[in-house]
């Protein structure tokens, strides 16, 4: 069995942002060699996701407008993390909403997906380096 680590870094210009990572992910399963098993994408950070979905901008959109409906940034009063000093309760939120990681089946060398699945990158809390781990595992 083979196993291959990659992290791959980000720096976001805004507060949210999501980011197709998908060609970057295929770049790490070709180098891994692996064409049978598993790859899991897990964000570093507590106010950021990893999730799987459709990249058309108008879905992008409703995301981040159901978010924001579910757990809004303002006011930052509202949340009782933000008595600490921060102001990103919300992002750790968004984060358990939207999922931690997310596995993909890799199948004869390739990210095994459905009709229009794409991996993203969803960050809730940006504008300063970020980093997502890449772990593939298989034969």
């Amino acid at each position: 069995m083979k196993a291959y680590t990659e992290y791959l870094w980000f720096n976001t210009a805004k507060r949210r942002e999501f980011i197709n990572i998908t060609l970057e992910v295929q770049r790490c399963l070709k180098k891994s060699g692996v064409t049978e098993g598993l790859c899991l994408i897990n964000p570093m950070h507590i106010t950021a996701s990893v999730f799987i979905n459709d990249d058309e901008s108008g879905l992008h959109h409703d995301f981040e407008k159901w978010l924001q409906v579910l757990a809004p940034q303002e006011p930052i009063s509202q949340y009782k993390h933000n008595l600490t000093g921060e102001d990103n309760a919300d992002a750790h939120l968004k984060r358990t909403i939207m999922g931690r990681e997310v596995v993909v089946a890799v199948t004869g060398g390739k990210l095994d997906f459905g009709p229009w699945e794409q991996i993203f990158y969803a960050e809730f809390d940006g504008r300063r380096r970020k980093r997502v781990l890449v772990k593939i595992i298989g034969g």
